[in-house]
């Protein structure tokens, strides 16, 4: 599809930790502008070199693109000196309901509702309006976001090959921009990896970011198997949410979906928790960095994506990165079959 050429050795050029946004979009909390900004600050003192930031049309309704752009201004941060992630796909639109209807019950405080636009026009229109509301900053490397959800809306087998062509007219706008000079990379960002795979064998992809799917407590083979492929190919592979949405240190969503205590699988997730968090301590490791270790570990990742509402904290997670932690650890989560 259109210019096969790839960003050159992008999977070298990020960095281990990349910053995921969706908390500035106000996932699940309403967060003040004031620690917003005081989050990108750190991101930017933390960064080995130039800071990535991952962010999404979704995340909250575009608030986190406008976070973004208003805090990089304020700090005077060169454009030049950041790079911006932008996962398309999201289209803002005036707040109409009493609460967004494109994620209920997610988003908190918003002033604006998103509606999807996935197609040749659609893509184009996020890419414009996301550029529109960074501001002075313009986003780098692009994708389409949830590819996956978006052709799950599908009643039967012919509208979802619409619905796929629909996702690779999006990604010839995208082309055209690559080849046009406007960005540097494509990608695709999304929760199933086999509709990544399935993307990755039709479309030219210097990027992949796979989300919620290889984590320290879930990671099937077949998916392990593609990504050491993707690397040898030379595509990046970002790994993101690589905490299940935040479940596995302390959340009680997994993968953005509230938990049911009372439901078998709610206590199976709690009781697999509840020994994966006796075993850190058993070790004096923290569980995140328990499951950044493991995610980042696998052959073709080169980077994860880390998201935090708190300022305190971006430190931390880019400590992680350095972390190192004993194989003993990985041999008795094996045998308690943790893994």
């Amino acid at each position: 599809m259109g210019n096969t050429n790839r960003y050159p050795n992008l999977s070298t050029q990020l960095p281990p930790i990349i910053f995921g946004t969706s908390g500035l979009g106000n996932l699940y909390v309403e967060v003040p502008f004031e620690e917003k900004l005081a989050i990108v600050a750190e991101c930017i003192k933390h960064a080995p070199g130039k800071a990535v930031f991952d962010t999404a049309g979704k995340y909250g309704a575009g608030l986190s693109l406008e976070s973004i752009g208003e805090s990089l201004r304020r700090l005077n941060v060169e454009p030049s000196n950041v790079l911006i992630s932008n996962k398309l796909g999201w289209y803002q639109v005036p707040l109409t309901t009493t609460e967004p209807t494109f994620e209920p019950g997610v988003w908190k405080g918003l002033e604006n509702d998103a509606v999807q636009k996935i197609s040749y026009d659609g893509i184009l229109a996020c890419f414009h309006q996301g550029n529109a509301l960074l501001g002075d900053y313009t986003a780098q490397l692009v994708s389409v976001h949830d590819p996956d959800e978006y052709l799950a809306n599908a009643e039967s087998p012919e509208e979802e090959e619409k619905l796929y062509r629909d996702i690779l007219d999006a990604y010839r706008a995208l082309t055209e921009l690559k080849a046009e000079g406007k960005v540097l990379g494509i990608g695709v960002g999304a929760k199933d990896w086999k509709i990544i795979q399935r993307i990755a064998e039709d479309v030219s992809l210097d990027w992949v970011m796979i989300a919620n799917s290889l984590t320290v407590h879930s990671h099937p083979k077949g998916l392990i198997d593609f990504i050491e492929g993707l690397g040898k190919k030379g595509v990046a592979v970002i790994n993101s949410a690589v905490f299940n949405g935040g479940f596995l240190v302390g959340s009680d969503y997994y993968n953005y979906q509230l938990i049911d205590k009372d439901a078998k699988e709610g206590k199976a997730l709690y009781a697999w928790r509840d020994k994966f968090w006796a075993l850190c301590a058993a070790f004096d490791i923290r569980p995140a960095e328990a499951c950044f270790n493991f995610g980042f570990n696998i052959a073709g990742v080169c980077s994860v994506a880390l998201n935090t509402t708190k300022s305190e904290k971006v430190h931390i997670n880019a400590a992680m990165a350095t972390k190192d932690i004993s194989a003993d650890f990985w041999s008795v989560m094996r045998q308690e079959g943790l893994i």
